[in-house]
């Protein structure tokens, strides 16, 4: 397929608008994403290439001020692979948002979490047929949240200096016991850069709720295993919840946590999707609130919705503390930023400096 092919649609003008470039080797899937994009008057697709030649080549083309500002970048595709594609996009200044679009199966976590340490700022997985494929209104929020919050990290105002977090005594002045982070929307990213502020051993259990397929969970907690802090696994049936370990909720389960023989073992439940999420953040801050009471310090980092509001407010009622990361280092706002307007936040701060934060409560002394 010729370059000149890939711009067979109309040419949409782009001024003063968010520019995207499509790379799939689908002409129907990049037809579909257009119409999703473009049916937000703030997004100009102006570029629909079929491979990662292709997209290298359009970008050269292109003058600067008219460059993509974010492509959405397929992996599996000939001529060039979205691997292969990815660290030379990277090199185009000004540099591209890159989100990589995968399959839902092991196969494509694994290649996901694979672009994301080599770049990719986030992923999008491709939804099946049976999920109303392309024109699932989950599917399309999501990608626009992702596309358009990206976007606005990447802007120079978005670059302010990081302070330190200087957190509220706890309500009732006891240390917390167990830690509990939610996450969705960008939150892979956020993670990892609060994971690696974390010195190796830490003197308390972490317990992390991310929403994920299945699948996409075991390739997360790897990535997060390798960052040089705590140990990460993804949570298993009957797993301890034990100090100096993170336990991250695998997808399609909640994760609960209860007081059984002495011990705090963890269970995986089946229960129906709360805030449409499972894993959801809430169950497992009330399981966590019924064994620990207020001895809980909950972190709501970046993700739409508000999964975790109704258990920080739970929390906040027994004594407990909550963080939440700020509105100008989020993704989208949505998950932190209604436990902020909810005022249950004692602190808020960026990804690294909670976790700077945290490695100050549960760091080996």
């Amino acid at each position: 397929m010729s370059l000149s092919a890939t711009h067979a649609p109309p040419r949409v003008s782009a001024a003063g608008k968010l520019r995207v470039m499509l790379c799939d080797d689908s002409a129907t899937v990049r037809s579909a994403l257009a119409r999703v994009l473009e049916a937000d008057p703030a997004i100009a697709v102006v570029a629909r290439v079929g491979d990662g030649a292709q997209a290298l080549a359009a970008l050269d083309a292109a003058p600067p001020g008219e460059r993509a500002q974010v492509v959405l970048l397929d992996l599996e595709m000939p001529v060039m692979d979205g691997m292969t594609a990815l660290p030379l996009i990277l090199k185009r200044e000004p540099k591209p948002v890159v989100i990589v679009a995968s399959a839902l199966t092991q196969k494509g976590a694994s290649a996901t979490m694979e672009a994301m340490r080599a770049g990719a700022s986030d992923y999008i997985p491709k939804p099946g047929a049976a999920g109303g494929g392309l024109a699932d209104p989950n599917f399309r929020a999501e990608l626009l949240a992702k596309v358009k919050g990206w976007a606005r990290l990447r802007q120079p105002a978005a670059r302010a200096p990081v302070a330190p977090l200087r957190p509220a005594p706890a309500r009732t002045g006891e240390p917390p016991k167990v830690i509990c982070i939610g996450s969705s929307t960008g939150g892979p990213q956020a993670l990892a850069a609060l994971v690696r502020r974390l010195p190796r051993r830490i003197t308390l259990p972490m317990v992390i709720v991310q929403h994920m397929p299945a699948g996409f969970t075991a390739m997360l907690a790897k990535h997060l295993d390798g960052l040089g802090g705590p140990p990460v696994s993804e949570a298993r049936q009957g797993d301890v919840l034990e100090a100096g370990r993170i336990h991250l909720a695998p997808g399609d389960h909640h994760l609960l946590a209860k007081a059984e023989g002495g011990r705090i073992l963890l269970h995986l439940s089946d229960a129906p999707p709360e805030n449409f999420c499972r894993p959801a953040v809430d169950p497992t801050l009330r399981s966590l609130i019924a064994v620990h009471g207020r001895a809980v310090q909950a972190v709501i980092l970046t993700g739409m919705g508000h999964d975790g509001l109704a258990g920080c407010k739970a929390l906040a009622a027994a004594g407990g503390s909550v963080w939440a990361q700020d509105e100008a280092s989020s993704v989208v706002w949505g998950m932190p930023g209604a436990v902020s307007r909810a005022g249950l936040a004692t602190a808020q701060g960026t990804p690294e400096s909670l976790g700077d934060a945290l490695a100050r409560i549960c760091g080996a002394r």
